[in-house]
Formats: structure tokens, C-alpha cells, sequence
């Protein structure tokens, strides 16, 4: 990026229920049922109410999981598009990354509503864990955190930090275990 040229970067997020969006700072939630057919029409609306156009955008980060499994390809899918069209760079953000944003010393411990928890912190890679192990593993950070929603804000800091590095990591979803159909077909 040219020196002086100031950066405007959108973030979606799908990775749950609603549709998330941040451009330049500002977030906006949208409340839908149906992800696939509100994402372009409210990221539209969200661009003008911002005063931007879609030849402003400089990169596109999008959240990449844990998450619905649905959900999660719907971002995917979109942000690429976008950046396939606007010749601009897609960035891939995952929860645990926007959590340790804020929090760089804490224990992210997100309910996974299957009994167990998505986990991960600054020296332990993402996984799963019974109650059991999270009330073990956390002692070893100064907090937890995971137990309220992230601020998807964050997601923009991280995003400007992966493009100022050269980030080249691959835009794929984040599954911390085999969607319901693998599973099924595993246990028949």
C-alpha cells in the first residue's frame, strides 16, 4: 500500500446468528434469518450509510469460525467474491484471535452449546474441552474470557496487523470438529 493512502477495510462476520459488519471503526449488526440473501443487500446499505464505495474498500476480512458451519462458508464465499472483483486482498480472522485482541494474556473459552468448549490463548492452539479441562487450563492465564460476545471491532485491528505483515495465510473455514453430516456418515 502506497504511503499516505489510508486504509478501508471491511469485516463481515456470519460466523454466528445475524450478519456482522465493521468499515473503518464503525459496526453494525444485522438481525436475519437468512444470511445468504441480507449479506449483499445490507453490506450495500451498510457502505452508504458509511459514504463509502465499493472502489474504496482496500481489504476485506471476514471471520472465518468457530462458528455455524453454514454461516461461516456464507462470509467465506462473499468476501471472496468481493476481493475477486475488486482486486483486494481477503483477510481471515478467527474468534479466539479477536478475543486475544483485547485480552493478549486471557484463557478463550467459548461455549460450543454441545457440552463443551471451543478453546484456545496467546501459547495454546485453538481446540476442544470438557468443563473439566477448561477449569484446569485456564489457572495458567491471568483471565478468561469467551463468555460474552467479542467486540468485532477488533477483528479490524487484526486485520491491519495480518496486512502489514504480508499475511498469507488461506481464507478456509476454522472446524474445530466434523460438521453433523461428517459425523453421521462416520457413526453409520
Amino acid at each position: 500500500m502506497p504511503q499516505g493512502l489510508k486504509m478501508s477495510i471491511l469485516v463481515i462476520d456470519t460466523s454466528s446468528s445475524g450478519i456482522g459488519l465493521v468499515l473503518n471503526g464503525t459496526v453494525k449488526h444485522i438481525d436475519t434469518d437468512k444470511q445468504s440473501l441480507a449479506l449483499p443487500i445490507e453490506t450495500e446499505k451498510f457502505l452508504i450509510e458509511n459514504d463509502a464505495k465499493w472502489h474504496d474498500l482496500t481489504a476485506i476480512g471476514v471471520v472465518v469460525g468457530p462458528g455455524s458451519f453454514t454461516g461461516i462458508r456464507i462470509g467465506i464465499a462473499y468476501a471472496k467474491g468481493l476481493s475477486i472483483g475488486l482486486d483486494i486482498p481477503v483477510i481471515p480472522v478467527n474468534a479466539f484471535e479477536i478475543y486475544l485482541q483485547r485480552t493478549p494474556d486471557a484463557f478463550v473459552a467459548i461455549d460450543s452449546n454441545r457440552g463443551d468448549f471451543f478453546t484456545a490463548s496467546a501459547d495454546l492452539a485453538p481446540g476442544i474441552m470438557t468443563i473439566e479441562q477448561v477449569e484446569t487450563e485456564q489457572m495458567k492465564c491471568a483471565q478468561t474470557t469467551g463468555h460474552r460476545p467479542y467486540d468485532l471491532a477488533d477483528a479490524l485491528f487484526v486485520v491491519e496487523r495480518k496486512l502489514s505483515t504480508g499475511n498469507k495465510e488461506p481464507v478456509i473455514p476454522m472446524y474445530l470438529r466434523p460438521h453433523y453430516a461428517e459425523q453421521s456418515c462416520k457413526s453409520s
